[in-house]
């Protein structure tokens, strides 16, 4: 394997800079250009496969990232992407560099990888990267990585989550050529398709290869303008500079180990309380990440690869620090991370983890968050979701007769959490980056699914000083008899409130909502299959509230009561706002001194 479960990293706090100081052989300001060159073609290439690629899930929702390496697999820069691909596409390009050799790959390479057992999250995310060579050497690696709508395996849509392992699950690629020396290999490329259930496969794939020759030409550019060795001093500066201003942050954090408990609902077998600890110890400018102690049970079926964890270790700890902090290697090089080979967290070789990069992968971010919110309460918001797996929908399309599958990327629009000075905003999680949700024209164009609702539920946000958004209630229609794949978290362990707020509501889904079979999705991974015409009803979660419920000034709830974010009921029984009036005539007011009143028994009865 290419992976490690513990890596450590010690060296000297430097004096603080503004930026990459100068290098052997370059100087701060070459570093910055070239810094801002690799950030604007990372940017190219994942706008190149969203405006080239075939399905909803990458041209509408974006689930693509876009990095660029240095030649042995080292992160030097990103693009805006979803936080926890951060650093999901090193460890498979490392991968690729030790097996191919340094004689093995060649200009005019471009490979794919999707192994969780080499660095992946899990098989449908497929890394396609290409080495970029300058003057008969190999100087960096263009990588671009998606999520594909199917990679084979027993079920539709790349989430087998009742696989007995990982075999069943689809085909692993740890690393193939898929164009070698300038020339694509038909053969690859013909027998990768016909692993795919889905007609528009080669679209996003091709989409891909695109996007990763597009950086290589970009890349070449950059090394004839600067050389290769200039471009190499930048990107150990660049390097160099997140390492130091990673430990910067961390000095300035009191010293102490913090710890936390949080837990998934259930695996798609039902099993209960899949547990994530965390130990977070900070000694000076060292960061310790510990989840020894998390589940070991040998046959849940609930696995982070330790890619994937790595990645939501990095996203969380990026959101709590300073945004100007390049994301880099550096930026991990500060983290002594210990994760027990066998836990949920980094399993054994061979286990099943389709539905990994969602749980336990996001508890990874909620237990250091929980662990943190004693350190750094005022930078703390989890950077997660609680959702199980995505509702994949699959049967003929009576266009063409062909299979279709919808991952519902239409339906996303909750887990929105506060942060001190701020509410939970109104759309997508802050930890899918820069997923979106897909236009409902367009998704009702290419699936036969009518949307039929869209709404905000009412006191549905985790109370607090400041509101975590409410969850939505959503209703889409399936106009073809189909089958539905899912199972559902987040109803006993909703999203967390910090630093005193409340957690958000439940997520609850219902297939032929309204009929007299309604099925409300419990604690396994369903098949459920339905007639023509039937409804789906998501009630997804709120967000958590930060801070006291108590202290958030009563004018910001009664604007919340008249936004309809909060009942008459919710204001008094979760904030002890005391309103008079009528919320049908718009006459509500706060009547102070019942509330002042109010907040200060609500207090009394609250204190040990």
């Amino acid at each position: 394997m290419a992976t490690a479960p513990r890596r450590q990293v010690s060296r000297p706090l430097r004096p603080a800079a503004r930026g990459p100081a100068r290098a052997a052989g370059v100087d701060a300001v070459t570093t910055e250009i070239i810094l801002g060159a690799f950030e604007t073609i990372c940017y190219e290439m994942a706008t190149h496969v969203s405006l080239t690629a075939t399905t909803p899930i990458l041209n509408q929702s974006n689930e693509r990232n876009a990095t660029i390496l240095d030649a042995a697999g080292q992160l030097a820069a990103l693009s805006v992407g979803i936080p926890q691909f951060m650093l999901s596409s090193t460890l498979p390009v490392r991968f690729a560099v030790e097996f191919f050799g340094p004689d093995g790959l060649h200009d005019g390479d471009v490979l794919v990888g999707n192994d969780p057992y080499h660095g992946g999250g899990h098989l449908p995310d497929y890394n396609v990267f290409a080495p970029v060579f300058h003057a008969g050497e190999c100087a960096l690696i263009a990588s671009i990585q998606c999520h594909h709508a199917d990679t084979g395996g027993g079920a539709p849509g790349g989430y087998n989550v009742n696989a007995p392992d990982i075999w069943a699950e689809g085909v692993r690629f740890p690393a193939l050529k898929l164009v070698e020396k300038g020339v694509k290999r038909r053969d690859v490329e013909y027998m990768m398709a016909a692993n795919s259930r889905t007609p528009t496969f080669l679209g996003d794939l091709r989409a891909q290869v695109g996007a990763a020759e597009l950086g290589v030409r970009r890349l070449k550019e950059v090394l004839a303008r600067f050389g290769t060795a200039t471009v190499r001093a930048a990107v150990r500066a660049i390097i160099a500079y997140a390492r130091r201003r990673f430990r910067e942050e961390v000095a300035r954090w009191p010293d102490g180990t913090y710890q936390s408990d949080v837990y998934v609902d259930h695996d798609p077998h039902g099993k209960r309380d899949i547990h994530v600890h965390c130990a977070v110890t900070v000694r000076g400018s060292k960061l310790t990440i510990d989840f020894t102690g998390s589940d070991d049970r040998p046959d849940i079926q609930a696995y982070s690869t330790f890619g994937n964890t790595r990645g939501y270790v990095v996203a969380q700890l990026a959101s709590m620090m300073d945004p100007a902090i390049p994301k880099n290697e550096g930026f991990f090089d500060g983290i002594e991370l210990i994760v027990p080979k066998g836990c949920c967290l980094n399993p054994p070789e061979g286990k099943s983890v389709a539905a990994g990069t969602h749980h336990p992968g996001t508890e990874v971010g909620e237990a250091i968050a929980k662990a943190l919110e004693r350190v750094v309460p005022e930078r703390t918001c989890p950077q997660i979701y609680k959702m199980g797996m995505p509702t994949v929908i699959f049967g003929t399309h009576p266009r063409d007769g062909k299979v279709f599958i919808d991952h519902s990327v239409d339906s996303f629009a909750a887990y929105c959490g506060a942060v001190r000075g701020q509410d939970g905003w109104g759309a997508m999680n802050v930890s899918f980056g820069n997923l979106i949700r897909a236009t409902a024209e367009i998704n009702e164009a290419i699936f036969p699914v009518r949307q039929l609702a869209r709404d905000y539920e009412t006191d549905t946000g985790g109370a607090g000083e400041f509101r975590g958004n409410c969850g939505s209630l959503y209703q889409k229609q399936v106009l073809v008899p189909a089958t539905v794949y899912t199972y559902v978290v987040g109803k006993r362990y909703p999203m967390p409130g910090i630093a005193g707020g409340k957690p958000g509501s439940p997520n609850r889904l219902v297939v032929r909502a309204g009929g007299p079979d309604a099925f409300e999705v419990g604690e396994r991974a369903e098949y459920i299959e339905h007639a023509a015409g039937e409804r789906y009803e998501y009630h997804y979660g709120g967000g958590g509230g930060w801070g006291d419920p108590l202290d958030r000034p009563p004018a910001k709830v009664l604007e919340d009561v008249l936004d309809e974010y909060v009942s008459v009921e919710g204001a008094r029984r979760d904030y002890g706002v005391v309103l008079t009036g009528s919320l049908d005539d718009l006459t509500l007011a706060v009547d102070r001194e019942a509330t002042s009143g109010l907040r200060a028994e609500m207090r009394r009865d609250r204190t040990p």
